[in-house]
């Protein structure tokens, strides 16, 4: 049975950005694409006016767009 949340871990944090990795393992947690309104709600005190960036499932980095500490959707990362 998969759990019901992603499994991810913050690799870097500047003035500008937090970047976190989706670890997997995907046949056991959601991927952070599949959880992102829970990511960004457990992130939401540490993420404040930074980006929200992430290395998905795939390898490739992209953003989690948030408005008023909520998901707003996905973009590529700067």
């Amino acid at each position: 049975m998969k759990e019901n949340r992603a499994n991810y871990r913050i690799i870097d944090e500047t003035d500008e950005y937090v970047l976190i990795q989706d670890l997997g393992p995907w046949d056991v947690y959601l991927t952070v694409t599949n959880d992102a309104e829970n990511v960004v709600k457990e992130l939401s005190k540490i993420i404040g006016n930074k980006r929200l960036e992430y290395i998905d499932s795939d390898g490739d980095r992209d953003q989690l767009l948030v408005k008023d500490g909520k998901f707003a959707g996905f973009a590529p990362a700067r």
